[in-house]
């Protein structure tokens, strides 16, 4: 069976490799680089540029407290050689990999036909296709657009700006407010509506007062034009460096022929990630779901399975959400509801020294007491991000609060979620 994947990131790599270890015979198309958004422009950069972040913040304590005597000097621009360098070597080894599985990558621009895709005037037949050719920014249309930068521009820095203004209000822009405060620029956020209105309040509120506390947030504003040197609002003029950060746009202008989307050009599936078209699958941004690598690897997996005759659909229960800042903020809601407790976080692995500021984080969980079942954990700490991972497959397999009497921890850990278990546990 010839499968052709169309996108190399997440989504379409990982669904390369699964087919081509259930035996299909695989290619696998890439446009611009193997390893997609979250590797080159996104997820992994906002990672590296956070490691820095938090090793200046660092400094900075430490120099308040009398332990160190020193100023960090930023040179972004190396910062910027060196994430590029580190991001094509994690590429490589991708790229390896997923020739190693018995996987056809071919480079190049893919026009996408019934039964065939052409690459530089060469065709490859398909009996099944597999679109993952993930999003692009959504660039509203404001006058003076040109003069603001994307996610996709972020290292094109040469220096820290004065002065930065993001427009949005979603995890993209706290994310980046977050990183280029740490860094020490003067950041204003810009939100058409409410900051992170689906994130919970308390959680919400934890994130603006103390991981962006020099962070100006501006809520129901109107962004009215973009200036090289600012912007015009609603409320006003601002002077600093653009950042646009309103959402995604799915990539499916190549396949819109041939497969139905939703009003945001979306590609419409199921839960087998199957089209409109009997042949083809698509996974990954490109479908318009929950935009994170993990869900684009399981949605890769499962149109790979499918495509090759085994059924299989995927399952959006618990799925945990994450934030990258100071410290990790992760969550994970049922939308059920229970009864609601909270503790501060733990002084521990990169949170000792905030115990003395009273911001080593928070959780918060929410209980159905007579069942015992988790309905909610939300967890600000340097740790949260796993713990939330393996909270979330607990959550996904039936376990209960009952089921953690005996739980034991690994410590020192930051992250304490088991205590606000044991404590529903004990008044159930």
């Amino acid at each position: 069976m010839k499968l052709v994947i169309v996108g190399g990131g997440s989504a379409g790599r990982t669904a390369s490799i699964e087919a081509s270890e259930l035996g299909a015979d695989v290619t696998l198309i890439e446009t611009d680089k193997i390893g997609g958004k979250c590797l080159n422009q996104g997820c992994m950069v906002v990672c590296a540029l956070n490691d820095v972040v938090k090793t200046v913040q660092a400094n900075y304590k430490f120099k308040k407290l009398g332990i160190i005597d020193s100023t960090p000097n930023i040179n972004f621009k190396k910062v910027s050689e060196g994430i590029t360098d580190t991001t094509t070597k994690i590429r490589g080894v991708l790229t390896h990999e997923t020739k190693k599985a018995g996987v056809n990558i071919v480079m190049g621009t893919a026009k996408i036909e019934e039964c065939h895709v052409t690459v530089d005037d060469t065709d490859y037949p398909y009996d099944k296709l597999i679109i993952a050719t993930g999003s692009n920014p959504f660039i509203p249309d404001t006058k003076g657009k040109e003069y603001a930068k994307t996610y996709k521009e972020m290292l094109d820095y040469t220096e820290v700006p004065e002065e930065l203004i993001i427009v949005g209000s979603g995890t993209i822009a706290t994310e980046i407010a977050g990183i280029f405060s740490g860094l020490g620029s003067k950041v204003h956020i810009l939100c058409r509506g409410i900051f992170l209105k689906e994130v919970d309040e308390d959680i919400r509120n934890y994130i603006a007062d103390i991981l962006l506390k020099d962070v100006e947030i501006q809520e129901h504003v109107d962004v009215e034009e973009i200036h090289e040197d600012g912007v015009t609002t609603s409320e006003g003029k601002l002077k600093g460096e653009v950042f646009l950060a309103v959402g995604m746009m799915p990539n499916s202008q190549a396949v819109k022929k041939l497969v139905d989307t939703g009003k945001r050009g979306e590609i419409i599936v199921n839960k087998r990630m199957e089209t409109s078209h009997e042949n083809i699958y698509a996974a990954g941004d490109v479908v318009g779901g929950i935009g994170t690598t993990p869900v684009a690897r399981m949605e890769g997996v499962v149109a790979a399975r499918n495509a090759c005759g085994i059924a299989a659909e995927v399952d959006y229960k618990y799925i945990p959400s994450s934030i990258t800042l100071h410290h990790d903020v992760s969550y994970v809601d049922t939308g059920k509801e229970g009864v609601e407790g909270h503790i501060p976080g733990s002084g521990g692995p990169n949170a000792y020294w905030d115990v003395l500021d009273s911001e080593t984080g928070m959780t918060k969980m929410s209980v159905d007491l007579e069942t015992g079942e988790i309905t909610s954990i939300k967890s600000i700490s340097p740790s949260s991000r796993t713990v939330l991972a393996y909270m979330s497959k607990f959550m996904r397999d039936g376990y209960t609060t009952h089921d953690f009497e005996n739980f034991v921890e690994a410590h020192p850990s930051t992250d304490a979620v088991y205590k606000l278990i044991r404590f529903f546990a004990s008044h159930e």
